[in-house]
């Protein structure tokens, strides 16, 4: 049966995160149930990853199986997934893949961002984090860039996690401020659960002055979740772009 990849964006608010849940109320959900009306047929998803209860997705990628290429294929199919789907999620591309390519399994590198504003903004509700006071950004990069000396993240993963190593190869952690706004750009080829988050929060607490970027270097080493600092709230963190050999999904 064909398999297609699904672009997304969502605004994650008022989701529990990304995958089904008991209760509903998850992302996938909603896209499950748009697709099976639009296809007229029960429609399961994959998506390229989890994110958690209030985090937003700038860029999204999921897989299908169906049989109805004639539709999926046609000019006016993005146009009425997104009349169906809710307000919160919005369409961007389809387009076929080969018959064994997984839109999590096959991405090459994952990049987050994470927005934050320094003055109470009312139009930013939600979707940036709002921090009262000055923040270092050039002692936040200084620590950032020890993220690309280490392949260990065991200090930066939520306590209690299924995962089978705590290896990740970070290529790019950078601070920039422009007004306002101050935003983490952070690509790597996997991460852990809560693992942006968690060192959000602990370089605020180096741009803040809470702690040295050298303690920073140590609670990378330490390799306990119990060194680093508080994570950062869901709702500045963003999903912002997947990569994939495109050779190797077929397209």
């Amino acid at each position: 049966m064909p398999r297609y990849f699904l672009e997304l964006s969502y605004r994650g608010s008022r989701f529990n995160g990304w995958q089904s849940q008991t209760g509903g109320g998850s992302v996938q959900q909603e896209v499950e149930r748009a697709l099976s009306v639009i296809l007229a047929d029960r429609t399961a998803v994959v998506g390229a990853g989890r994110t958690d209860s209030g985090v937003h997705a700038s860029f999204y990628v999921l897989h299908f199986d169906t049989d109805r290429s004639e539709t999926v294929e046609g000019p006016d199919f993005i146009y009425h997934l997104d009349s169906i789907l809710c307000h919160d999620v919005s369409a961007l591309r389809i387009y076929r893949v080969a018959d064994d390519a997984h839109a999590r399994f096959d991405a090459v590198a994952r990049q987050y961002r994470y927005y934050i504003c320094n003055r109470k903004n009312p139009f930013l509700q939600g979707i940036a984090t709002y921090w009262r006071g000055d923040l270092d950004i050039a002692l936040m990069n200084e620590a950032a860039a020890l993220l690309l000396r280490t392949e260990h993240f065991a200090s930066f993963a939520k306590t209690g996690s299924d995962n089978k190593t705590d290896i990740c190869r970070v290529t790019e952690a950078r601070w920039r401020k422009a007004g306002d706004i101050s935003v983490f750009t952070i690509t790597a080829d996997r991460f852990l659960r809560n693992m942006v988050r968690s060192i959000v929060g602990t370089l605020i607490d180096v741009g803040r002055g809470k702690i040295t970027v050298e303690r920073f270097g140590d609670i990378i080493e330490g390799r306990d979740r119990r060194l680093a600092g508080t994570s950062a709230p869901a709702e500045g963190l963003y999903l912002n772009d997947i990569r994939y050999d495109t050779h190797k999904i077929g397209i």
